[in-house]
């Protein structure tokens, strides 16, 4: 029987496949988390699963988005998408949608499908699957992948915060993109799964099965650091604090990368503007190894996962608060964590301890 090894999974069971097999499951993207998604999906027995993409294979895309081939260049994606996931599970139906998603479209496409699968590489488009999910009620896996860091979570605005909450606008100045900062095919790969296991479990509907509702799972490839961090609802959020039928659908021409690691209300400071301070107080949020490797002079070391869990960490409200990690990630996921706390002091490192460590050696230890 197609279906066998998860049925008997006891957290599954005929009654979840069943579920599976009366999901209808929408993919905005057929790129490389799409790619990845998809066929996972299609092997499970999702019932029905629509493909949204106007684009059609470029050579440079084959690095990640393995459902294509180099013959099919030029050709449009979501109809080689269908076809592949077709040939996998003839079961299951495909449907093509051959365009971009807009505010014209997405509520026509949504009212279709009952889960959402963020397969974009945009800001603009997260935003508009993030508010029109949320005026027709509907969940969405979100995934996000820029070099070697990713992000996976599920959106549900009545059942917690929604995508706003988290990021509130698209950044005035697009930050790196794909093509710009680069991006490992194999870990697009990686997160993609992620977000086909998030779907798999909302489409089963099964109690055992507890879906990223409320979190955020950040990843880092470099060393394989994994964090989940809990996310608040924002009382300031202009999707959850407005009622579904009087939310409007836009879309910023602007918000062109792949996900913010960045927040644009988060001060950065350079290390050489950091060492001019006057008494700084330095807070690093790495992992102990990563702390006994080497870090700033008189640092105090909090891991990002232990500051996520603190209410009232004991650190300065007063004076210069840098905050730090290795890359310039998690420490902007800590700040968020500490302005919801009260503190304004904070700024981050650019580029953490790689860059402030090749810079100004001599301020650092192990």
């Amino acid at each position: 029987m197609r279906y066998s090894r998860q049925i008997i999974l006891p957290e599954l069971g005929t009654e979840g496949q069943a579920a599976l097999q009366k999901a209808r499951v929408l993919c905005i993207g057929a790129g490389g988390l799409g790619c990845a998604a998809l066929p996972y999906l299609a092997a499970a027995g999702v019932g029905t699963l629509g493909i949204c993409d106007d684009d059609q294979v470029e050579l440079s895309n084959l690095q990640r988005q393995v459902l294509f081939k180099t013959a099919e260049a030029g050709k449009p994606k979501a109809e080689l998408a269908a076809a592949a996931l077709r040939g996998l599970n003839p079961e299951i139906g495909v449907k093509v949608h051959a365009t971009r998603l807009s505010p014209e479209n997405a509520l026509a496409l949504f009212a279709e499908y009952d889960i959402i699968l963020d397969g974009s590489d945009n800001f603009a488009a997260k935003f508009l699957i993030n508010d029109a999910a949320a005026k027709l009620d509907k969940p969405w896996v979100y995934g996000a992948v820029l070099g070697f860091e990713g992000q996976v979570s599920v959106f549900h605005s009545k059942h917690g915060p929604c995508y706003r909450c988290l990021y509130g606008e698209a950044p005035k100045n697009p930050v790196a993109n794909c093509a710009e900062a680069g991006v490992l095919g194999a870990f697009v790969g990686v997160v993609g799964a992620l977000q086909a296991v998030e779907v798999l479990k909302l489409a089963a509907k099964r109690p055992q099965l507890t879906p990223l509702l409320g979190k955020l799972l950040m990843l880092d490839a470099r060393d394989w650091q994994i964090h989940e961090m809990a996310l608040a609802s924002s009382p300031s959020c202009p999707i959850c604090s407005t009622k579904p039928e009087n939310i409007r659908l836009t879309i910023s021409n602007n918000a062109c990368s792949t996900f913010s690691a960045s927040d644009p209300s988060i001060p950065e400071i350079s290390a050489e503007d950091a060492v001019k301070l006057k008494m700084p107080f330095f807070l690093d949020v790495r992992e102990p190894h990563e702390w006994s490797e080497g870090h700033v002079r008189a640092a105090k070391h909090i891991p990002l996962g232990t500051l996520l869990s603190q209410t009232a960490p004991e650190l300065p409200r007063e004076g210069d608060l840098i905050v730090y990690c290795r890359g310039g990630t998690r420490s902007k996921k800590a700040l968020q964590h500490l302005r919801k706390l009260g503190f304004t002091n904070g700024k981050n490192l650019t580029g953490g301890f790689v860059s402030f460590s090749g810079a100004h050696p001599e301020q650092c230890e192990a």
